[in-house]
């Protein structure tokens, strides 16, 4: 293609589907026939240091806490186990399209440019630019296996329950969710939970892993349903040792994820029958290729638009910005009079070409650098506010309606322990160090508290001034990933050998912690401090009268 003005270069864009052989050759061939002032590649310096065998670079701890690398890191290596899935279907090295590019015109002496945009950015904004629902189906996806209604059910399900369960135990008694009825639950997930144990390491001798596994869970869930439910086998030992409490807790959490999950996977159904949130296409129609066809644009782009039904607003990160993003730097390239081949992936070739005819339809280069901003009205930044006004606003109104200091420091210090244990024991069960584990502790109390913070971020933080991660761990997660015989268990423990995922576990665990500490303090706490202030009843009159006092205090003031 050559579309430029007198006394400009021009630029050839030739498309490739990153995992096909006959891309490398159809790039070695153009790049030796053209041989061009300069080869542009779908690369940014940190992938172009990886293919040329350099060290990836390691995440710096001050990253972490600039709030969404975790999630970026998952998303990222999402996008990267999809194409290594291609490439071992093809036995094709992804990437090798753009390392043929490279060392061919190393060979040539010929010039080469980095025109991608830097990829932790891409990543960025494609996790900004991703919807609710679009998160949750890919969660579904990776979780369960299932990208359509029901996955983004089960997911939401989940997410549901986990507030729901706290609300059951407040206000279960008003809908007929009696004391029995949650010794039984706690009961039955107790008892299941250590007979799926037993079950499971009993199974292991005579069984492959995952069959062992499936016995387990289903022997221990049949278990806990007959005997601990149904019979109430049990039931006075594990009310011994949890206390009322305990089984309380356990009992209304359970029963809300279980009724939460119920919920979100019949609707998803639902929808599903509907036509709503069809499947993704998945690995089956991958099948349906041949090598000569997957190198056609066509069919690239289809799979291209595939993703794009699935998430318009992460296509738009990754595919339309970075068409833009590319075009700016093959523009800039041409307007210096030089001769382009650029070499990119066949899905953005259409994007990029139709730029080229048309430069003046570029955005502008500011548009698509930095951090993305969301769409929308900032619900998520709303609703953390929300919660440190009321937290903020407890307190000031007891206060005001004459509870003592002793009793409010009583109340924070239960506030302060609750998260702090939570969080750090969830963080260690995550394989978290003890000093990373006592960090997020600490600070749980106030990062539970504050929309800006989460004291995952501090224990990652620790966590990485002892055990650098990089990039390159993604690659480490694939291989993985890619063995399929593998027991369940046993790949799971390998992956948290590897220093990115046990991150991301540690991270996301002290979060959860934090999170579970904080709807149980407000559901299942505060009644048993505060029951001679009347429980939630008692102690929600007292900040009425508190805000009546303040009113009266501030009037009195103003007159």
């Amino acid at each position: 293609m050559n579309d430029s003005s007198p006394g400009e270069g021009h630029v050839r864009v030739v498309g490739t589907a990153h995992v096909s052989a006959d891309s490398v050759r159809e790039v070695e061939e153009t790049v030796r026939e053209e041989r061009p002032d300069v080869v542009a590649v779908e690369l940014d310096e940190g992938r172009y240091r990886q293919l040329k065998g350099g060290t990836p670079d390691d995440i710096e701890a001050r990253d972490l806490l600039r709030g969404n690398t975790v999630f970026q890191f998952i998303a990222y290596w999402m996008l990267s186990y999809v194409q290594s899935r291609m490439g071992d279907k093809f036995d094709v090295k992804p990437g090798a399209d753009m390392l043929a590019a490279v060392e061919t015109a190393e060979e040539e002496g010929l010039d080469v440019a980095l025109v991608d945009r830097d990829i932790q950015v891409t990543i960025q904004r494609f996790w900004r630019r991703m919807g609710t629902l679009e998160k949750m189906r890919m969660a579904g996806d990776l979780l369960f296996g299932v990208a359509d209604a029901r996955g983004i059910g089960a997911v939401f399900g989940i997410a549901v329950g986990v507030v729901l369960g706290p609300l059951v135990g407040l206000f279960g008694g008003a809908v007929g969710v009696t004391d029995l009825l949650l010794t039984r639950t706690a009961t039955a997930a107790v008892l299941g939970g250590a007979a799926a144990y037993l079950l499971y390491t009993i199974a292991s001798f005579s069984l492959d892993g995952d069959d062992a596994v499936l016995a387990g869970l289903g022997g221990g869930a049949a278990i806990g349903i007959v005997a601990g439910f149904g019979l109430g086998l049990g039931t006075g030992l594990v009310s011994g040792v949890l206390g009322s409490l305990g089984v309380a807790i356990v009992g209304s959490l359970v029963i809300g994820v279980l009724a939460g999950v119920v919920v979100g996977v019949t609707v998803g159904a639902v929808l599903n029958a509907f036509g709503l949130f069809a499947p993704v296409e998945g690995d089956a129609d991958y099948e349906e290729f041949d090598m000569a066809e997957l190198t056609d644009g066509d069919v690239v782009s289809a799979m291209m638009e595939e993703f794009r039904r699935f998430s318009p607003g992460g296509a738009e990160a990754l595919i339309d910005e970075r068409d833009a993003y590319i075009a700016h730097q093959l523009v800039a390239l041409r307007q210096s009079g030089r001769h382009v081949v650029a070499v990119v992936g066949a899905g953005h070739r259409e994007g990029i070409e139709r730029y080229l005819e048309h430069p003046e339809t570029l955005p502008p280069m500011e548009s698509l650098v930095g951090v993305a901003e969301k769409d929308g009205f900032p619900w998520g930044k709303l609703l953390g506010f929300g919660v440190t006004a009321v937290f903020v606003a407890f307190f000031v109104l007891l206060a005001m309606a004459g509870v003592g200091n002793e009793r409010l420091l009583t109340i924070f210090g239960a506030w302060f322990l609750i998260n702090g244990v939570f969080a750090a024991a969830l963080a260690k069960v995550a394989g978290a160090r003890w000093t990373s584990a006592a960090v997020g502790g600490l600070v749980a109390w106030m990062t539970s508290i504050n929309p800006l913070l989460a004291p995952g971020w501090f224990t990652g933080y620790v966590e990485l001034r002892h055990t650098p991660v990089n990039v390159g761990d993604i690659g480490k997660l694939n291989e993985l990933l890619s063995d399929e015989e593998t027991p369940i268990v046993e790949l799971v423990g390998q992956m948290l050998d590897v220093p990115l995922f046990k991150l991301i576990m540690v991270v996301a665990m002290t979060n959860i912690g934090s999170i579970i500490a904080s709807f149980l303090f407000v559901t299942y706490v505060i009644p048993v401090i505060a029951s001679d202030l009347g429980g939630v009843a008692g102690v929600t009159n007292l900040m009425l009268e508190g805000a009546r006092n303040s009113a009266d205090l501030i009037w009195r003031s103003l007159t």
